[in-house]
């Protein structure tokens, strides 16, 4: 783990379970979409020549649709990624399981004003998945066949409900808690190439913390060549993971929490991700209503362009 000082990432309430169910008639019938934005984009979501920008949504409180209503002044879009932050790795006996909490499942359920918009824009939307303090999590499969299990239940959710990709995150899960398995280097690598294997056309996204983490700084190449994207962890801070075999264009430097990170910071780091070459910019914690004074100071200092707010 860095010596740099913890920043909390915000953990969701537990809200009783919720299995994986089918979807609404809108989302089971429309995959995800592919019509691009006024700005061009990449084949990953992200657009040409410019950074890529994140945006996670803590759907407890926060509509996912929201992302959508930033738009740049020629048109396109604000952010090129949506996060649903996020679904949990639940321990069900002695497996992991995936679990969607309440807000989790009204998010994919409602999928046609929630999902669809954004894809149609050529956002691409992606499931957070994190521990929940039961001593599951995306660091202790003890064999490729656990990992591949669970990474079963993943790509399932990602089908079912249209979804463009996974964003994993090893914080919360309280290893060795009830007599489970303590963290291990392989198993991020199993889970990840599972992933891939099963999702290959799909994004698959890093947040770069916990002991994944760590075992991906020792990682081959081979496992990080399974990575879209990872960024730092740490808001208001600027450190660029360092997972052997990823490019700067799948790396973010920069954290931002919309909700806390000062507007100068965030700038700064913005303009510092075009100076130093990055190819993303990640932002946490995008709220309802209008923060467009905030988001249109990172578009202006990422793309020339200020954002205006069209719900």
């Amino acid at each position: 783990m860095t010596d740099r000082p913890r920043i909390p990432h915000h953990r969701p309430r537990r809200l009783g379970l919720a299995a994986i169910v089918a979807a609404g008639v809108a989302a089971l019938l429309t995959g995800p979409a592919s019509a691009a934005s006024a700005t061009p984009t990449s084949p990953d979501g992200g657009r040409a020549n410019a950074p890529t920008s994140v945006a996670y949504v803590e759907v407890n409180d926060s509509d996912l649709a929201n992302v959508g209503a930033y738009r740049l002044a020629d048109g396109g879009n604000a952010f090129d990624v949506a996060i649903i932050f996020a679904a949990n790795v639940n321990r069900d006996g002695a497996q992991a399981q995936l679990h969607l909490n309440e807000r989790v499942q009204w998010t994919l359920d409602n999928a046609a004003t929630q999902i669809r918009p954004l894809q149609a824009r050529g956002i691409r939307v992606l499931l957070s998945v994190l521990g929940n303090h039961q001593g599951a999590g995306v660091s202790n499969f003890t064999t490729p066949a656990q990992a591949d299990a669970f990474a079963a239940q993943v790509a399932e959710a990602v089908t079912r409900y249209g979804l463009d990709g996974v964003d994993l995150d090893d914080e919360y899960s309280d290893y060795g808690v009830n007599g489970t398995a303590r963290p291990n280097q392989q198993s991020i690598g199993w889970l990840l190439t599972a992933l891939r294997s099963r999702l290959p056309d799909a994004v698959l996204s890093f947040y770069d913390i916990g002991d994944a983490s760590t075992a991906l700084r020792s990682a081959s190449p081979a496992v990080a060549s399974t990575l879209t994207y990872t960024w730092n962890a740490y808001y208001g801070t600027y450190n660029a993971p360092a997972i052997p075999g990823l490019t700067k264009a799948q790396l973010s430097a920069a954290a931002v929490d919309i909700r806390s990170t000062p507007v100068s910071v965030a700038t700064g780091l913005a303009k510092r991700t075009i100076a130093d070459g990055f190819g993303v910019f990640m932002t946490y914690n995008l709220p309802n209503g209008d923060r467009s004074s905030y988001v249109s100071a990172l578009t202006t200092a990422l793309y020339g362009q200020p954002s205006q707010y069209r719900p």
